[in-house]
């Protein structure tokens, strides 16, 4: 070996961590797959425009306010838990235990989440329709609904 050739090996040498190999390995290209021919990607579809598939105004504010009231309720009623727990354990009135309040408050949450389904879920999906005060009925209407969509789904799987 030549002199000059020592110094430019021991400089790689340090620059390399010792765990690291000496020669750089290529990576072997990624393989795509065949694309899959179904008789669904060949039949004809019918274009669908965004405001087919929007839903429509009157519809979206009733959503919003029945999942306002069903969710916001709870969900205020379990922060109100935090602050009436901090009066009591502040004014002595009695000993409340840590788990029984964030028991309560969990449990508002949760109701709260139900509230924002059972929100959707219960506003009337008719434009034209605006539906009952509680939409019990509206519920069972499109809880049926989506439950069908789900089998249907299913079976196209």
């Amino acid at each position: 070996m030549s002199t000059e050739q020592e110094p430019a090996r021991e400089a790689s040498q340090r620059d390399r961590l010792p765990f690291e190999p000496a020669k750089k390995r290529q990576k072997p290209p990624k393989k795509t797959p065949a694309p899959v021919e179904t008789a669904d990607k060949n039949r004809q579809k019918t274009p669908v425009s965004k405001a087919e598939m929007a839903i429509p105004a009157a519809v979206s504010q009733r959503m919003a306010r029945r999942m306002a009231f069903f969710c916001g309720i709870p969900t205020a009623l379990g922060m109100l838990t935090f602050v009436v727990s901090y009066f009591v354990l502040t004014n002595a009135w009695f000993n409340l235990p840590n788990s029984a309040v964030v028991l309560v408050s969990m449990g508002f949450f949760g109701l709260g989440v139900l509230g924002l389904t059972y929100g959707v879920l219960s506003a009337s999906w008719d434009e034209e329709v605006p539906g009952s005060l509680w939409g019990f009925p509206e519920f069972t209407t499109n809880f049926g609904r989506m439950t069908a969509a789900w089998r249907a789904s299913r079976q196209k799987n």
